[in-house]
């Protein structure tokens, strides 16, 4: 029985965690009472005690609780930005050449973000192949529901008297810092982070990440894709269309994503849908656990 401890699990992210977790009977929850769970003693006893521990915080709360373990057998994952691009942590996509291994070798884990799960899956398999040149300036589109913002985002879009400008899409990362442009920059060995658009829509999740490329083979890139994403998690999907549209909620929640190509060489669309929640967050999570568990790596997934 493997035990299991989650560091946040009032979050979005802890929360989901949790619901994949509770019908499962090899795991062994290690749970704090309403009372000590911000408890620092609490804390550190459940995180040593357990045999893979959840870091389901923000950064500086994250990198803290990483401090406090001592115990050379717990394995972390963090879901944080605080270790994505850490030396000593293995970045928790296992659909990344040779990363399976890795993860299932590791103690420390930064699970990915969620607009960097869509960018990185685009593109780092085709830098890899040399069709995208390290040096390329790229541009990434992002539309993600509004769950994405945490529980006070959630609050906001659901209150019954909220602003009428949350009925329509709103852009954001405008200062172009955003917190996940170095990981799709490190990840993908892209000399430069891409122009990036995220975008929150009054949906509550899903996500639907797009990188546009220019004068390049669209056959070459699908065979690229359809040699690397066989599943069980992503998995390539030939002309996806839904009456010429592409529905960011397809993959509501779900823990899977799909990859596609449209367009043509001369302006071909790469496309990545997923649930922010899914593949962008918790779904991840728990795949990575399953690979340090010895598990079937959909163990405890939703997979369509």
């Amino acid at each position: 029985m493997t035990k299991v401890f989650i560091d946040g699990s009032a979050g979005t992210t802890g929360l989901r965690i949790r619901e994949r977790l509770s019908a499962r009977k090899d795991i062994e929850l290690i749970t704090l009472s309403e009372d000590v769970r911000k408890d620092v003693d609490a804390r550190r006893e459940a995180l040593n005690a357990a045999d893979i521990a959840f870091l389901c915080l923000p950064d500086p709360a994250a990198a803290e609780a990483a401090s406090l373990i001592d115990n050379p057998d717990t394995a972390v994952i963090d879901t944080s930005t605080a270790h994505r691009t850490s030396a000593g942590w293995v970045y928790g996509m296992p659909e990344l050449h040779g990363q399976r291994a890795r993860i299932a070798a590791s103690k420390r884990i930064a699970n990915p973000g969620c607009h960097a799960s869509g960018f990185i899956a685009l593109i780092a398999p085709l830098v890899r192949a040399g069709v995208v040149p390290k040096e390329a300036r790229l541009n990434c589109f992002s539309l993600t529901g509004y769950s994405g913002g945490g529980k006070k985002m959630i609050a906001e879009y659901e209150s019954a008297d909220r602003s009428p400008l949350l009925k329509a899409p709103r852009q954001y990362g405008l200062s172009q810092q955003h917190k996940h442009l170095k990981e799709m920059a490190v990840v993908c060995g892209l000399g430069n982070p891409p122009g990036f658009s995220p975008i929150v829509a009054d949906f509550y999740s899903g996500m639907e990440v797009s990188v546009q490329l220019f004068n390049t083979n669209i056959d070459e890139i699908k065979s690229i894709y359809k040699a690397v994403y066989r599943g069980p998690v992503i998995k390539y999907a030939e002309a996806a269309d839904e009456s010429g549209f592409l529905s960011a909620a397809a993959f509501s929640g779900r823990d899977d994503m799909e990859i596609s190509v449209n367009g043509t060489d001369e302006r071909a669309l790469l496309t990545a849908r997923f649930d922010n929640l899914g593949k962008g967050a918790s779904g991840a999570a728990i795949q990575n656990m399953n690979l340090l568990m010895g598990a079937d790596e959909t163990e405890g997934l939703v997979i369509g």
